[in-house]
């Protein structure tokens, strides 16, 4: 019986072919065992932005999943986005769920609305904007609140809510993200693509 020759090419091939699949079984093994967890925690981080979209925020995550439970009573979809009619505190708001396009990357956001068409709240996010500046629709709370209590149509059903550089109409706009123009400018750009097929298809 011939030895095995471990240092021709055949041999190579082979180990290495076999190493590769086992190595691709067991990433395939795990990845699967993990993806349900993934998915969920995937669905409470969207869950916890809209609570964030309704001035709920802070919760852990059982308290968000029993917040989300009680205030969203029902989602449909418009024009290709998710919106969410909720009930909070005694109000109806209706939660509605923007994409858009910032400097580096996508962005996302929630921007919920009262009966008289005003911002009841708002909650951004992004793929991959700089850290302390265009990061700043998303860590930023307090720019997140300005848009509290803004108009968000005219009479005619047209977006008037804006981000812009140089607020002069406190009622509509609100000021951009200081050093950050361009993802502002995504965020204004998402709220009038977004908001405006709302309004069309409703």
């Amino acid at each position: 019986m011939s030895k095995l020759n471990t240092n021709s090419n055949a041999y190579i091939i082979l180990y290495s072919t076999i190493l590769v699949v086992i190595v691709a079984f067991l990433l395939a093994f795990v990845y699967q065992s993990l993806k349900p967890m993934q998915d969920a925690n995937v669905a409470l981080d969207q869950k916890k932005q809209i609570l964030n979209s309704l001035n709920l925020r802070g919760l852990d995550d059982q308290t968000a999943e029993a917040k989300y439970a009680e205030v969203v009573k029902t989602e449909h979809e418009v024009a290709g986005q998710k919106v969410y009619d909720c009930q909070v505190n005694g109000q109806h708001v209706v939660v509605a769920s923007l994409k858009g396009m910032g400097l580096w990357g996508g962005i996302s956001g929630f921007l919920a609305i009262d009966d008289a068409g005003k911002v009841y709240g708002a909650y951004f996010n992004h793929e991959s904007e700089t850290a302390g500046l265009g990061a700043e629709i998303k860590d930023s709370q307090k720019w997140q609140e300005q848009f509290i209590g803004k108009r968000i149509f005219d009479e005619n059903g047209q977006v008037v809510l804006s981000v812009v550089k140089k607020v002069e109409n406190p009622e509509t706009q609100v000021d951009c993200v200081t050093g950050a123009t361009l993802t502002s400018n995504g965020v204004d750009a998402m709220l009038k693509e977004g908001l405006s097929k709302l309004v069309k298809k409703q």
